[in-house]
């Protein structure tokens, strides 16, 4: 991974295949510019078939519903978003206006997103971590395993290969490859107040 910065504390290994972390994508200036403008947008819980969770969220562009298993056009991206979809499309090597959504999230104490994988309409996603550090969290079955006497493979129960990154206020990740495909993320409850700004491509396929 040609030119991949990791947080000091990490190992290169931490992260999986496909996964590029960028710490200090913005000032704290910039930082402080967006978190006061959050205070304006309008929030809601983030549904998921009739379960509401602790996180906040608000999208643009593209929004997904959970409810009726598929995207649909929403409001524009705001511009006061532009600016940083311009700098995480020069990160990820792709034009600004191939960026066809923005997810703004507000993780509230005890707020938390479980393990998952992005929805396949969506391409590239590439997130901006503000406010307070998280930990960002991988896993994957491991490869199949054969039985004895070459059996069919089985896979043990609970037999996960796991990997943290931890993602420090203003930096940026990009989730590309075996890291967007084959692991699943999460990121545990929320200890302070953090927002999550998501960008995503949308998938041609």
């Amino acid at each position: 991974m040609s030119g991949v910065q990791f947080n000091l504390f990490e190992p290169v290994l931490a992260a999986p295949d496909g996964f590029v972390y960028r710490p200090g994508l913005i000032t704290t200036g910039e930082e402080a510019a967006l978190t006061t403008r959050f205070g304006d947008l309008d929030f809601r819980e983030f549904e998921f078939h009739g379960y509401l969770g602790k996180r906040r969220t608000v999208a643009y562009g593209v929004h997904y519903d959970f409810a009726a298993g598929r995207a649909r056009v929403t409001e524009p991206i705001p511009d006061f978003l532009l600016p940083l979809r311009e700098r995480v499309a020069a990160f990820a090597g792709i034009a600004a206006g191939d960026i066809e959504h923005a997810l703004v999230t507000e993780y509230g104490v005890g707020a938390a997103i479980g393990w998952h994988r992005d929805r396949p309409v969506f391409g590239d996603v590439i997130g901006v971590s503000l406010a307070s550090s998280c930990r960002f969290r991988f896993r994957r079955r491991t490869p199949a395993q054969l039985g004895e006497g070459g059996a069919e493979p089985s896979r043990a129960a609970g037999a996960w290969e796991r990997r943290t990154v931890t993602l420090a206020p203003r930096s940026a990740y990009i989730l590309r490859g075996a890291a967007r495909g084959e692991w699943e993320h999460s990121i545990p409850a929320a200890e302070t107040l953090r927002y999550s700004v998501t960008f995503r491509t949308v998938s041609s396929a």
